[in-house]
């Protein structure tokens, strides 16, 4: 009896202790009700990403910005056509130069694929994933798509956005809407991609962030998922990682930082630079675009970019350890000005190192352009712009 009494009572205490974690534990648990911030506008007159473009000579009104299919394979609202690298307008470029079909494979913001053999002419824009099914499914939203080779299969990784669905406010800032870099797989370069996670509601990061910009990148054997917390949610960007599964399915660790926009001397804050964004004034450091890369001497080094003097800028920055922990030391400025970047690396059929980015006249459209680069050194070194 004495027994009994006395484990009733461990119980009681034991209870008792616990009861506060618990209610914490289901509070935190259950959905945050979100109430839309306000947001501050831009002062007049001021130009900046996402704002109407400049009207040319003779016009009164910027010309209207089309609505283009998306890259959904469902979506067969597309003409198909081979066009001049030149005649292409798009942001974030990324080249897979896919040895098994001899075909190079173009993707960007937007998430369409082009094809090529000679880098000079493309023809698309093909549509690139299936989503059916999934959180994905009929979002327009598509940022920064690339395609990787692993292991014989192909891996699309972009960013989708939900614009319905608001994940998180930051006071007088931002109202935060799902953004995920999330990986789609396919047996071909050029899909149908579907989701390599069998949840339709799966996301590689938790739900309340803002994610942008993942790119893929192995080291030891190591899967790794490469992405930027977007400065909008963070006000100073930040370059993280987490490990994959070795089929890329799902996030299988914790964030890794590796560093905050505001530690490269060339990358300005935006205010200050004058710079304001969808026609908000946001204060902040911002992270784009990064890409991981090793040079001929086995250094590791990552493309990223940011904003700074003569506006968008494609920067790099290299490990000291040789490993994706770095410490990863900022060059002191940009590797490319002149409102240039989100640059990736890739080889030709032919043996060249080249690098892809987008360029910008004042407040035009972003269109891709090449440039070649050494990187049989310890860094790289760019060299003049190749014209294919």
């Amino acid at each position: 009896m004495k027994k009994s009494v006395h484990y009733t009572l461990v119980i009681s205490i034991v209870a008792m202790l616990m009861a506060p974690t618990i209610k914490a534990q289901a509070q935190i648990s259950e959905k945050k009700k979100l109430v839309p911030t306000v947001t501050i506008p831009a002062p007049p007159g001021s130009k900046g990403f996402g704002m109407p473009q400049t009207p040319k000579p003779g016009e009164t009104t910027p010309p209207p910005r089309r609505n283009r299919p998306s890259a959904s394979v469902t979506d067969t609202n597309r003409e198909i056509k081979t066009v001049h690298i030149d005649s292409l307008s798009m942001s974030d470029p990324f080249i897979l130069a896919d040895e098994t079909t001899k075909t190079y494979y173009l993707t960007s913001s937007g998430g369409a694929i082009y094809k090529s053999t000679d880098l000079k002419n493309w023809t698309g824009p093909y549509g690139a994933y299936d989503t059916r099914g999934t959180w994905m499914e009929g979002i327009n939203f598509v940022a920064a798509a690339e395609i990787h080779k692993v292991n014989g299969k192909y891996f699309y990784a972009a960013t989708f956005g939900d614009r319905k669905e608001l994940v998180d406010v930051v006071p007088r800032r931002y109202n935060i809407y799902r953004h995920q870099t999330m990986i789609l797989t396919s047996d071909k370069p050029d899909g149908p991609f579907k989701l390599a996670n069998p949840d339709p509601n799966y996301d590689y990061l938790p739900h309340h962030l803002d994610i942008i910009d993942g790119s893929i990148w192995y080291e030891d054997g190591i899967p790794y998922f490469v992405f930027v917390n977007e400065w909008m949610q963070t006000i100073d960007g930040t370059m993280e990682y987490v490990k994959l599964s070795p089929d890329l399915s799902k996030t299988i660790s914790d964030r890794t930082l590796l560093f905050h926009a505001s530690e490269a001397p060339w990358a300005l804050e935006m205010v200050a630079n004058e710079e304001m964004t969808y026609g908000l004034k946001l204060n902040g450091w911002v992270t784009d675009g990064p890409q991981l890369f090793r040079t001929g001497t086995g250094k590791l080094g990552m493309l990223w970019s940011s904003w700074g003097v003569g506006r968008y800028n494609q920067g790099v920055c290299y490990s000291e350890s040789g490993t994706i922990d770095g410490p990863w030391i900022q060059e002191p400025k940009p590797f490319v000005g002149d409102n240039s970047g989100h640059g990736m690396l890739f080889t030709t059929f032919e043996g060249k190192r080249l690098l892809v980015l987008h360029h910008v006249d004042g407040d035009g459209p972003r269109k891709p352009r090449y440039y070649e680069i050494d990187d049989s050194g310890d860094k790289l070194v760019l060299g003049e712009r190749y014209i294919p």
